[in-house]
């Protein structure tokens, strides 16, 4: 094995879903490995089910570790689970052995990793609803993580060309977010977002932080938390040498950051980050009901690993048909490099 290209882990996800597929086109790419040594982690039948489905040549080598692997192009290495009954699996449907399949694929990557037999990971989409029916109660990948490496302290990172999103909360209800915006959590998801600006090779991140309330609370007229959490955290990082701005309103704080002004921003709870990311590097094709182009990347923070994925879904509804990008898994693939070379810098 060539060590100077980091060996990348890819979970299968859900194999009722477009996750598959989307392992299969994008490892069908010269120059992923021209920048790293990629293997997935799932079920080999249901790779091989991918392969004829994109009417693909590309060979599928099963095998049972990481060592095993070939790493050329034109083969998929597989470390082969044999977890999904395929007498059983639909596409689009949620299932408990579809979900069972893309929770063992996602813990075998961690536990990987974690052994230091792979550099990083990437993540293609599982189906909560799959996942709790196999009885695994996680909200998300991120909480999957967090829990098999023992971490406390993370948050998760979207990014898509200029616009990095990092929240503060997110699987949470609207009304426990407002609750866990605290001053200590703010300061640490600054923190962490300045530290991942610094591994992408921005020297000196620009930080911006939302506001909470409209119009990041209007000097207490539309709510305190502003006053009493965000403002204090800002303060504190910008003490601690950070640069930092804010609270900034969020319905002008993205638009900025798209167009350069920021190299960072933090989001107070989930939509208020994933909207305007998703709205910008989502292409929809009104014609083809469909979406034509999904970029973006969702990275976690705080681990004692690298993980990168896609920000988007299992698409069910478009499953099995051939027809969903793969630009998102690229993107995942290339940041997990990214990262995966600087923490092996000297």
């Amino acid at each position: 094995m060539n060590q100077q290209k980091p060996i990348i882990g890819i979970s299968m996800g859900d194999p009722a879903g477009i996750g598959p597929e989307i392992c299969i086109k994008a490892l069908s790419e010269a120059h992923v490995y021209e920048g790293c040594q990629p293997i997935v982690v799932g079920d080999a039948q249901v790779l091989a089910q991918a392969a004829n489905l994109l009417h693909s040549d590309i060979k599928i080598n099963a095998v049972q570790s990481v060592k095993a692997a070939l790493f050329q192009l034109g083969t998929v290495d597989v470390l082969d689970l044999k977890n999904v009954k395929m007498s059983e699996l639909k596409f689009g449907e949620v299932s408990a052995m579809a979900g069972n399949a893309a929770f063992e694929a996602v813990h075998k990557v961690i536990d990987l990793a974690l052994a230091k037999e792979l550099d990083a990971t990437v993540t293609a989409p599982i189906n909560k609803e799959s996942i709790h029916k196999a009885g695994h109660k996680f909200s998300g990948h991120t909480e999957i993580y967090a829990h098999f490496s023992k971490t406390a302290k993370f948050a998760m990172l979207l990014v898509d060309d200029n616009l990095r999103v990092i929240h503060a909360t997110t699987h949470v209800s609207l009304r426990r977010a407002c609750d866990l915006c605290k001053k200590e959590r703010v300061l640490e998801v600054i923190s962490l977002l300045n530290d991942a600006c610094v591994q992408f090779g921005i020297a000196k991140p620009r930080i911006a932080v939302a506001g909470l309330n409209p119009h990041a609370g209007e000097n207490g007229l539309f709510g305190d938390e502003e006053i009493n959490e965000i403002i204090p955290a800002i303060n504190e990082a910008n003490a601690l040498g950070f640069t930092v701005e804010g609270p900034v309103p969020p319905d002008t704080m993205f638009v900025k950051a798209v167009q350069g002004k920021y190299d960072g921003c933090v989001a107070m709870y989930h939509d208020q980050g994933h909207i305007p990311f998703k709205l910008e590097g989502f292409k929809w094709d009104n014609e083809k009901q469909t979406m034509k182009s999904v970029k973006g990347v969702n990275i976690t923070l705080g681990l004692p690993i690298i993980r990168t994925s896609v920000d988007h879904g299992t698409a069910f509804e478009i499953a099995g048909r051939g027809i969903a990008s793969a630009d998102a898994m690229l993107v995942a693939i290339e940041y997990a490099i990214i990262i995966a070379k600087h923490r092996k810098a000297p």
